[in-house]
Formats: C-alpha cells, sequence, structure tokens
C-alpha cells in the first residue's frame, strides 16, 4: 500500500467533494494508496510543496510569480466555485462602483480570480470600488457584515449554496465566477522537486480521483447526498439544485482539461499579477492517462 499525504488549501465543496466522493467510495484503498487528507489552507507554500495539492489555483499563482515547477496531473473543473452577493439594493455587478466588496487577498488565488471577474464587469478594484480584504471560511462574518451594511456585497465560497443563501439573508447572487472566468483550478498537482509525477503513490491517487469524477457524473443521486453531507444546511432538493446548477455540468468526467481555456487563463493571471514572463500552460497542466491506469 502506497502512502501519500494531499493538502486542500481551501474549504467547500469545490475543493473537497471529488476527494471526499474518492475517500467514501474506498476508491483510493482500491488503488492501492494511502491518502492522508491535510487541511493546508493556513500553511506556507513551502510547507504545501511537500505534498501533493488540490489546489491547483494556488499552485499556478505560485508557479507564475515564484517559478514553482507545479504539474497539474488531474482537474476536477474549470469553473471557479465563487459567488458574488449582494444587498438587495444592487441589481448588477457595474453598479457596485464606489461600493464596498469583501474580497479575498490580490495575490490568493480566489482573490486574482474576483479581481479579474471586477475587470470584465469594467470595475477597476484599486480603483472603482473599495475592496476591503477577508479572510476565507465559512462566510459567516462575510455575511454579517452584509446584514449590517459594512459591506455592499461579498466574494463568497463553496461552503454554502448562493442562491439559498442569497434567498435566507435578503441578498441578490450577481456573479458566479465560473461563468466570467475560466481556469482549471482543482484537481491534483505535485511539485516534481519533492513528488515525482510518475510516483506510484500519485498514480494511485489520480487514478482514484478520475473514477471519483465519473461517480459525480454518472451516478446523480449518490453525488447529491455527498454534497448535502459537505453541506449540510441544505435540504435534499436544494443539494440536488446546488448539484444540478454547478456540479454535473462543469466537473470534468475523466480529469483532462481543455488547453486553450488553461492558456488564457495563465495569461489572464500572469497580467492580473503584474507578471510579464508567462510560464506556458502546456507545462503546468499534464493531465493524460496514469500510466498503469485500471480502467
Amino acid at each position: 500500500m502506497h502512502t501519500i499525504d494531499l493538502t486542500y488549501v481551501g474549504r467547500g465543496i469545490h475543493e473537497e467533494l471529488v476527494a471526499y466522493v474518492a475517500d467514501q467510495q474506498d476508491y483510493y484503498e482500491q488503488e492501492g494508496v494511502h491518502v492522508a487528507l491535510r487541511d493546508g489552507c493556513v500553511w506556507d507554500g513551502e510547507r504545501v510543496r511537500r505534498t501533493a495539492t488540490i489546489g491547483l489555483g494556488r499552485a499556478v499563482l505560485s508557479r507564475v510569480t515564484d517559478g514553482v515547477p507545479w504539474t497539474a496531473l488531474c482537474v476536477n473543473t474549470d469553473r471557479p466555485l465563487f459567488w458574488l452577493l449582494a444587498r438587495d439594493a444592487y441589481a448588477s455587478v457595474e453598479e457596485l462602483r464606489g461600493r464596498r466588496i469583501g474580497i479575498h487577498a490580490p495575490r490568493t488565488a480566489p482573490g486574482c480570480f474576483s479581481r479579474i471577474v471586477l475587470r470584465r464587469h469594467g470595475l477597476d478594484p484599486d480603483h472603482d470600488v473599495r475592496s476591503v480584504v477577508m479572510t476565507p471560511g465559512d462566510y459567516g462574518r462575510h455575511l454579517r457584515r452584509l446584514a449590517e451594511g459594512s459591506l455592499d456585497a461579498a466574494f463568497v465560497g463553496s461552503t454554502l449554496a448562493p442562491e439559498v443563501t442569497a434567498e435566507e439573508h435578503g441578498l441578490r447572487l450577481l456573479a458566479f465566477v465560473g461563468d466570467h472566468f475560466r481556469i482549471p483550478t482543482v484537481g491534483v498537482a505535485v511539485d516534481p522537486a519533492h513528488i515525482a509525477p510518475d510516483d506510484p503513490a500519485v498514480l494511485a491517487l489520480v487514478r482514484a480521483d478520475r473514477r471519483a469524477l465519473r461517480t459525480i457524473r454518472d451516478e446523480p443521486d449518490l453525488a447529491v447526498r455527498y454534497v448535502n453531507a459537505l453541506i449540510p444546511s441544505l435540504s435534499e432538493a436544494e443539494a440536488r439544485r446546488h448539484y444540478e446548477r454547478y456540479v454535473a455540468p462543469y466537473f470534468t468526467a475523466d480529469g483532462r482539461h481543455d488547453p486553450s481555456v488553461a492558456a488564457r487563463a495563465v495569461s489572464s493571471v500572469a497580467e492580473e499579477l503584474g507578471v510579464s514572463t508567462v510560464p506556458d500552460a502546456a507545462d503546468i497542466y499534464r493531465t493524460e492517462p496514469a500510466e498503469g491506469s485500471a480502467e
């Protein structure tokens, strides 16, 4: 039995769903690997580099800014599961000009993606809105600040279902980040300086995750149960709607990526971060079937 540490760097179904399904369905054990799932949300980059990581977005940012040779071997989705919620007075993203928006830090993956989305709506996040940098989590603090009026809008993640949250809190859902910016953003990546991409534990991890992706696509009732387990505040009907809107259409069935989407995304990230030398996306994303696959 091989062993590997797998690190998530954010919470919610965006990062957790595929690994959760693979674990609950015993795919890791069946593929001959013991996976220790590690919480790396507050780890520094050097510590994350010693593990396989789910957080492709964070890996790509460190590849672009610091040249860390992260290699992505499996892609779960290229639609980042983040949303912009606003107080009910605002009916569009453009109406947020001059307003206070809760947003992740600029040089984090969700912060970078959110800033790109604002720009695509004609808003400079440094000048046209009042960006309030906030730490992600369960987004309860974001919702409280929206309720009290100290924020006009906030980007939130997949620890919640945005339509349900908007209805319960009297908010408007203004944007799904994945509708406006695509980037292969969660899956499996390793830093070859620490873990070889063809390490048997890595190959087994990728095989298991690809099996989980097929299960999510082919067994919707089972997938809905797992979505509901990760967001237990939802009813079964709400979990199904969330799965049908954000998971079924956008999660891959085989862990592969679209090279054209990846190339545009890496260029956009480099531009947002002010980096002039853009790495080749083909050197980052390598999602061909693993050798020795049990498929």
